[in-house]
């Protein structure tokens, strides 16, 4: 429902209950992503609330810093003990965005089921589209930047990056979540399509593992292709700040865990 697939929470899941602490960890996120989002994207596409260019935008300046990502996790990133708390500030981020825009918004209903996007204007100063009566502007160039920045953080950490490229939509740009949800989703299939590419290489790894499990990949992919396709089918009739609700809970839970958690340890320690 908000844009992001879940995958930035499996990838906690894998490390702290499944052991899998190795680079390919991160790959076998990005590969979830190739299962969970196709039918989620054909849905909101169905319902006429796919913004194209968002979504072509989105993924072709996060490609390259895909590669960069890569690059940082393999050599950088490679030790679980540096690699969580990395995890976790990217997490808190986006805790804090989200956070921020519940307080600043006005709670508003959910628009009508048929409302569709309609494009406007495009130039490379300007993307302009109309969604349930109001009209949205946007700076391309910008959009493009964060992205590529974003890309290198969603390359290490395997997410693909929607799970903040979702946030920075919402709360940066104000577009509604009903017209962005379909445009972050499919840019992190772009990207992570790209990032299992880059993870199979294995380029520069210095014989560490990278090749994601293709199999766990695929085995949690099944359960976000039931769990994707159902939140766009019921996303139209939830009003937008319920879902930032509960992506900011579970999200918070996470940051504790990871962030906060190795904190504790060492001031308990003095």
């Amino acid at each position: 429902m908000a844009g992001v697939t879940g995958a930035f929470l499996l990838l906690p899941f894998q490390i702290s209950v499944l052991g899998y602490t190795s680079p390919g960890v991160s790959a076998t996120n990005l590969c979830y992503n190739l299962f969970a989002i196709p039918f989620t994207v054909w849905r909101y596409s169905q319902e006429g609330r796919m913004h194209w260019p968002l979504a072509l935008l989105l993924s072709g300046c996060s490609i390259p810093g895909i590669f960069l990502g890569y690059l940082a996790r393999v050599n950088f990133l490679s030790n679980p003990v540096f690699f969580r708390p990395f995890a976790g500030l990217v997490l808190l981020y986006l805790a804090y965005r989200l956070a921020r825009n519940l307080i600043q918004q006005i709670p508003k209903k959910a628009p009508s089921p048929k409302a569709e996007v309609k494009t406007l204007c495009l130039s490379w100063k300007a993307f302009s589209f109309e969604f349930a009566g109001h009209t949205y502007v946007y700076d391309p160039r910008r959009v493009g930047i964060v992205s590529f920045l974003v890309g290198i953080a969603g390359g290490a950490y395997g997410i693909g990056g929607g799970a903040i490229l979702a946030p920075y939509c919402l709360t940066i740009l104000r577009l509604p979540v009903y017209t962005v949800a379909g445009a972050t989703l499919f840019g992190t299939f772009i990207s992570s399509l790209a990032g299992v590419f880059i993870y199979s290489l294995g380029l520069a790894s210095h014989g560490l593992s990278t090749r994601p499990d293709f199999m766990l990949g695929a085995l949690f992919g099944l359960g976000g292709v039931l769990g994707g396709y159902l939140g766009a089918k019921t996303q139209r009739f939830v009003p937008e700040r319920p879902i930032k609700i509960g992506l900011l809970i579970i999200i918070s839970i996470v940051v504790i865990k990871y962030l906060f958690g190795p904190l504790a340890v060492l001031i308990s320690k003095f």
